[in-house]
């Protein structure tokens, strides 16, 4: 038998009574024990987790790649009505710009903080990570800056219209 060790345990007022009802006397440090290894049992270990995280981000990986190289081939269409823009979105304030972006058919990150009321560093990064995930999920991006000039305005960013739904 493996050696054994104490441990002390502060357990509330009922539990205690509960146990004291149903656990015979001379039961309780086996009763306590079998339910701490039965928990154990249950709970995974944290280097498993960890690698099943780390094989998820793998498989991801290599998912994209796949799809950017099906892209590549032409062999994922993206022909016209093929995306939804709002499915890379993750919260209303990505809502908003999108369909910001979708009325006016472009904005700079001026005309949409100033919208949204908020500062453009942020209208800013939510862009970028929007352009990010559709490029990876779809091989192009759905949301594409042009630094020219275009439709009248200067530095601006705008919905790809080849990809969109209709």
């Amino acid at each position: 038998m493996e050696k054994l060790r104490v441990v002390s345990v502060k357990i509330p007022e009922e539990v205690y009574k509960e146990m004291l009802l149903r656990v015979p006397e001379g039961e309780r440090s086996d009763f306590i024990r079998d339910a701490i290894l039965e928990k154990l049992q249950k709970t995974p270990k944290p280097d498993k987790i960890l690698e099943l995280e780390q094989r998820m981000g793998r498989m991801e990986k290599e998912f994209s790649e796949i799809r950017r190289y099906l892209a590549d081939l032409e062999l994922l269409t993206h022909e016209r009505g093929g995306a939804n823009p709002h499915t890379f979105c993750i919260d209303e304030m990505d809502h908003k710009i999108v369909d910001y972006l979708i009325h006016y058919k472009g904005a700079t990150t001026p005309e949409l903080a100033e919208y949204l009321k908020t500062n453009r560093w942020f209208i800013l990064n939510r862009l970028r990570r929007m352009q990010k995930a559709s490029k990876e999920q779809l091989g192009k991006s759905i949301i594409v800056y042009y630094p020219g000039e275009k439709s009248g305005k200067k530095k601006a960013w705008w919905i790809n219209e080849e990809l969109i739904e209709a």
